[in-house]
């Protein structure tokens, strides 16, 4: 459902907006609106996918990521170190390990701590017994300390979650929202679709690649990702000698935001961004909501997968 240059880098990064003509974004911003991805760091990165638990050389900001490790009740990776940290939330049917590309670029370009939990009822962490935007909120909230200034990052599903911790209901101190991906229109067949999987058991599956391709489409990484990935082993679990995903089916009754109210209760500076070709939502849909928006050129729904290069450059002006 919901689913590396090898030229050296500069040492202090070159900054265009994002308005620019030359820029390989389209933005639009309404009037008397901040645009918080409206100075983007253009510069290459010539680091390769290091293993977990490596550390980058020579990055300046003594950039450092691990494996996951359970904190609060979720399964989280973290690196970096200093503020502002960074949290970054997958999308329904996903894992943390969705961010795996960012890693090395995130040593790079992003001079804080950042965090990448499995939300609720995905990957390592347990299920909730209701699922509501609220409860993931709540989730997440755990992880962060109070005192920290935190930017966040949510995709689809996690787009959403990152609106409601930044309502003010929770004890983080939020001082941007990007929202990438978000369904925003929901109809009646959707909903109904949507129920009847939250009321569905696991599906068991005889081998661990039919659950892998499974697991691809759920999450909507088929195509993006081989099925050998790593990242695919966070969605599985092994039970009795057959396969099955990860995700507690129940949290497809999360249901669909309300849109207006989140946007309305953020205390937060908000970005809505997509990509060109998202079946989930369209230009329109998004300027209708009123908040800056931007759209990644020739990207899908899965963006930050499919090009975490381009994708990052939405975290420009929350450095």
């Amino acid at each position: 459902m919901d689913v590396a240059s090898a030229t050296p880098a500069p040492a202090v990064p070159q900054l265009l907006t994002v308005a620019d003509s030359n820029h390989p974004m389209r933005h639009r911003r309404p009037p008397e609106q901040n645009d918080l991805a409206s100075r983007v760091p253009v510069q290459h990165v010539t680091d390769d996918q290091s293993t977990p638990g490596a550390r980058v050389g020579g990055l300046g900001w003594g950039a450092q990521w691990q494996t996951a490790a359970m904190e609060a009740g979720l399964r989280v990776h973290k690196g970096g170190s200093g503020e502002p940290l960074l949290v970054l939330l997958h999308g329904l049917g996903a894992t943390g390990d969705v961010w795996t590309g960012w890693w090395p670029l995130l040593a790079r370009r992003w001079p804080g701590r950042w965090l990448a939990p499995d939300l609720p009822g995905h990957g390592g962490s347990p299920p909730l017994a209701a699922y509501t935007f609220d409860r993931f909120a709540a989730a997440v909230a755990g992880i962060v300390q109070p005192s920290a200034r935190i930017v966040v990052l949510g995709h689809s599903l996690g787009g959403v979650i990152a609106l409601a911790l930044a309502s003010g209901r929770f004890p983080v101190r939020v001082q941007a929202v990007i929202g990438l991906g978000i369904k925003i229109v929901w109809t009646d067949e959707d909903l109904d679709r949507s129920q009847a999987a939250a009321h569905r058991p696991p599906a068991l599956f005889a081998s661990r690649d039919e659950a892998a391709a499974r697991y691809l489409r759920v999450s909507g990484l088929a195509g993006l990702l081989p099925a050998s990935d790593p990242a695919v082993d966070a969605g599985l679990r092994e039970q009795d000698g057959r396969w099955r995903l990860a995700m507690d089916p129940g949290a497809f009754a999360v249901g669909a935001p309300d849109m207006a109210q989140l946007l309305a209760r953020s205390q937060a500076p908000v970005t809505l961004a997509r990509g060109e070709h998202d079946p989930m939502n369209t230009d329109e849909q998004l300027a209708r909501l009123g908040a800056p928006t931007v759209t990644l050129p020739s990207l899908g729904h899965n963006a930050h997968v499919e090009s975490p290069e381009l994708s990052i450059a939405l975290l420009g002006a929350c450095r």
